[in-house]
This record gives C-alpha cells, sequence and structure tokens, in this order.
C-alpha cells in the first residue's frame, strides 16, 4: 500500500479463536481501530497539530478476504485518505505471511474525529491550528 507504515504488528493466539478455530473477525476489528488510531494521531502530529484526543465514529467499510489462523503474524499497515477540519479517515490494510506468500487479509476505513475532553458535551474540536489567512 502506497504511502502506508506499519502501525501494530501481532502474533495471533488460540485466545484469540472463534468456534471455528480461526481468528474471531472482533480482534482483527480491534487491532483495526487501534492502528488506525495510532497512526491518526502521527498525522496530526506530523501536519502541525497538538496531541489530540480522538474518538471512533465510524468504520465505513470491512472487508474480510481471508481467514487469519493461530500463529500468524499479522501486520496493520494505516494510510491517510482524509484530514478534514475536525475528523481524519484512515486506511488500514491487514496482511500476513504464508509461506512465500504476503496475503491480504482483511481491509477497512476509520474516521476518527477530534474532540474536547473537557467539554461535557464532547464537541468535535479542529485537528491542526486554525491558520489565519495572508493580509
Amino acid at each position: 500500500m502506497a504511502d502506508s507504515y506499519l502501525a501494530i504488528q501481532v502474533v495471533m493466539m488460540p485466545r484469540d479463536t472463534n468456534p471455528h478455530g480461526t481468528i474471531f473477525g472482533g480482534v482483527i476489528l480491534s487491532y483495526i481501530d487501534q492502528a488506525g488510531a495510532i497512526a491518526a494521531r502521527r498525522e496530526i502530529l506530523q501536519a502541525g497539530g497538538a496531541p489530540p484526543v480522538l474518538v471512533t465514529v465510524a468504520i465505513n467499510r470491512v472487508e474480510f478476504h481471508q481467514p487469519v489462523l493461530v500463529g500468524d503474524v499479522v501486520r496493520f499497515l494505516v494510510r491517510r485518505l482524509k484530514l478534514g477540519r475536525t475528523s481524519i479517515t484512515m486506511q488500514v490494510n491487514v496482511e500476513v505471511d504464508r509461506g512465500q506468500k504476503v496475503l491480504q487479509v482483511t481491509e477497512a476505513e476509520v474516521v476518527y474525529v477530534g474532540i474536547d475532553p473537557s467539554s461535557p458535551e464532547r464537541k468535535p474540536k479542529p485537528l491542526l491550528p486554525e491558520r489565519t489567512p495572508p493580509l
């Protein structure tokens, strides 16, 4: 995936399985959310923003292409799709090595919104400083 980087890499364990013996999709979704949040924070900081408080507001699309197996070393590769005023959308690709092949097992798009934690309503907060136009 162009312009992506490794956010998380984990080994899947027997505790993560479903009744079929493969890794439960919810476990993969949890790691997708974490990887996306790590990458979103990094993108915001690199763009000149302050360390944000982010919440997940949407997982727009998830596609499970292949099962994940116990013992798989799973990589979560992330890239930014869009950076808005109060939200950031990340693409997360999940891959494993099987023999000599790299398999894309899952992909997702996740949207995070910056919030003001001191606000009781948890209102959205701009992710980057407001820029004043030149005179």
